[in-house]
Protein backbone atom coordinates (compact mmCIF):
# COMPACT_ATOMS: atom_id res chain seq x y z
CA UNK A 1 0.00 0.00 0.00
CA UNK A 2 1.31 3.43 -0.89
CA UNK A 3 1.55 6.03 1.88
CA UNK A 4 -0.61 8.98 2.76
CA UNK A 5 1.26 12.24 2.12
CA UNK A 6 0.91 15.16 4.50
CA UNK A 7 0.97 18.75 3.23
CA UNK A 8 4.62 19.36 4.09
CA UNK A 9 5.69 16.70 1.58
CA UNK A 10 4.03 18.67 -1.21
CA UNK A 11 5.26 22.05 0.01
CA UNK A 12 8.91 20.99 0.33
CA UNK A 13 8.80 19.27 -3.08
CA UNK A 14 8.09 22.69 -4.60
CA UNK A 15 10.79 24.68 -2.78
CA UNK A 16 13.94 25.30 -4.80
CA UNK A 17 16.35 26.10 -1.97
CA UNK A 18 15.20 23.76 0.81
CA UNK A 19 17.40 20.84 1.95
CA UNK A 20 14.26 18.72 2.39
CA UNK A 21 13.32 19.04 -1.27
CA UNK A 22 15.08 15.86 -2.46
CA UNK A 23 13.42 13.68 0.19
CA UNK A 24 10.05 15.32 -0.49
CA UNK A 25 10.39 14.77 -4.24
CA UNK A 26 11.27 11.09 -3.70
CA UNK A 27 8.19 10.62 -1.52
CA UNK A 28 5.94 12.52 -3.92
CA UNK A 29 7.31 10.75 -7.01
CA UNK A 30 6.63 7.35 -5.39
CA UNK A 31 2.93 8.20 -5.27
CA UNK A 32 0.41 7.94 -2.53
CA UNK A 33 -2.86 9.26 -1.24
CA UNK A 34 -3.80 12.75 -0.08
CA UNK A 35 -7.03 14.34 1.06
CA UNK A 36 -8.82 17.51 0.10
CA UNK A 37 -7.52 18.92 3.39
CA UNK A 38 -3.96 18.50 2.07
CA UNK A 39 -4.90 20.40 -1.09
CA UNK A 40 -6.50 23.13 1.03
CA UNK A 41 -3.49 23.43 3.32
CA UNK A 42 -1.09 23.47 0.35
CA UNK A 43 -3.11 26.27 -1.25
CA UNK A 44 -3.07 28.26 1.99
CA UNK A 45 0.70 27.90 2.44
CA UNK A 46 1.46 28.60 -1.23
CA UNK A 47 -0.61 31.77 -1.24
CA UNK A 48 0.18 33.02 2.27
CA UNK A 49 3.73 32.07 3.25
CA UNK A 50 5.16 31.48 -0.20
CA UNK A 51 3.35 34.41 -1.88
CA UNK A 52 2.73 32.45 -5.07
CA UNK A 53 0.40 33.73 -7.76
CA UNK A 54 -2.98 32.11 -8.21
CA UNK A 55 -1.92 30.93 -11.67
CA UNK A 56 1.13 29.14 -10.25
CA UNK A 57 -0.92 27.66 -7.39
CA UNK A 58 -3.58 26.36 -9.78
CA UNK A 59 -0.95 24.82 -12.07
CA UNK A 60 0.78 23.15 -9.11
CA UNK A 61 -2.52 21.82 -7.76
CA UNK A 62 -3.28 20.23 -11.13
CA UNK A 63 0.18 18.65 -11.16
CA UNK A 64 -0.36 17.30 -7.64
CA UNK A 65 -3.81 15.89 -8.43
CA UNK A 66 -2.46 14.27 -11.58
CA UNK A 67 0.48 12.66 -9.84
CA UNK A 68 -1.00 11.22 -6.63
CA UNK A 69 -2.87 7.94 -6.70
CA UNK A 70 -5.98 9.21 -4.90
CA UNK A 71 -7.47 12.37 -3.44
CA UNK A 72 -9.81 11.51 -0.57
CA UNK A 73 -12.87 13.62 0.19
CA UNK A 74 -13.54 14.74 3.72
CA UNK A 75 -16.78 13.48 5.24
CA UNK A 76 -18.59 13.68 8.54
CA UNK A 77 -17.20 10.19 9.23
CA UNK A 78 -13.69 11.62 8.80
CA UNK A 79 -14.58 14.45 11.14
CA UNK A 80 -15.99 12.10 13.79
CA UNK A 81 -12.94 9.84 13.68
CA UNK A 82 -10.63 12.86 13.91
CA UNK A 83 -12.38 14.07 17.06
CA UNK A 84 -11.82 10.65 18.65
CA UNK A 85 -8.17 10.51 17.53
CA UNK A 86 -7.49 14.01 18.88
CA UNK A 87 -9.21 13.19 22.16
CA UNK A 88 -7.66 9.77 22.69
CA UNK A 89 -4.13 10.39 21.38
CA UNK A 90 -3.50 14.08 22.07
CA UNK A 91 -3.04 15.19 18.47
CA UNK A 92 -4.13 18.61 17.29
CA UNK A 93 -7.49 18.42 15.56
CA UNK A 94 -6.06 19.16 12.10
CA UNK A 95 -3.34 16.52 12.51
CA UNK A 96 -6.05 14.12 13.64
CA UNK A 97 -7.98 14.89 10.43
CA UNK A 98 -4.92 13.85 8.43
CA UNK A 99 -4.65 10.65 10.48
CA UNK A 100 -8.36 9.91 10.05
CA UNK A 101 -8.16 10.38 6.28
CA UNK A 102 -5.08 8.14 6.06
CA UNK A 103 -6.80 5.43 8.09
CA UNK A 104 -9.97 5.66 5.99
CA UNK A 105 -7.86 5.31 2.85
CA UNK A 106 -6.38 2.08 4.20
CA UNK A 107 -2.83 3.43 4.19
CA UNK A 108 -0.28 1.80 6.48
CA UNK A 109 2.14 4.76 6.51
CA UNK A 110 1.72 8.51 6.94
CA UNK A 111 4.64 10.58 5.65
CA UNK A 112 4.93 13.81 7.63
CA UNK A 113 7.40 15.83 9.67
CA UNK A 114 4.69 17.19 11.96
CA UNK A 115 3.95 14.18 14.14
CA UNK A 116 5.87 11.63 16.19
CA UNK A 117 8.16 9.57 13.95
CA UNK A 118 7.64 5.86 14.53
CA UNK A 119 4.38 6.18 16.41
CA UNK A 120 1.70 3.71 15.34
CA UNK A 121 -1.99 4.67 15.51
CA UNK A 122 -4.52 1.94 14.69
CA UNK A 123 -2.02 0.22 12.39
CA UNK A 124 -0.86 3.45 10.70
CA UNK A 125 2.86 4.18 11.13
CA UNK A 126 3.94 7.81 11.19
CA UNK A 127 7.23 8.28 9.35
CA UNK A 128 9.29 11.44 8.93
CA UNK A 129 11.06 11.15 5.56
CA UNK A 130 13.20 14.22 6.33
CA UNK A 131 15.13 12.77 9.24
CA UNK A 132 17.91 11.51 6.99
CA UNK A 133 18.10 14.85 5.12
CA UNK A 134 18.79 16.95 8.23
CA UNK A 135 22.31 18.20 8.87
Amino acid sequence: MKPFLDTNILVYATLADDPRRAAAERAFDAGGTISVQVLNEFTNVARGKLKRSWAKIEATLELIKGKVDRVRSMTVVTHDRAVILARDHGFSYYDALILAAALEAGCDTLLTEDMQHGRVIDGLTIRNPFLESRP
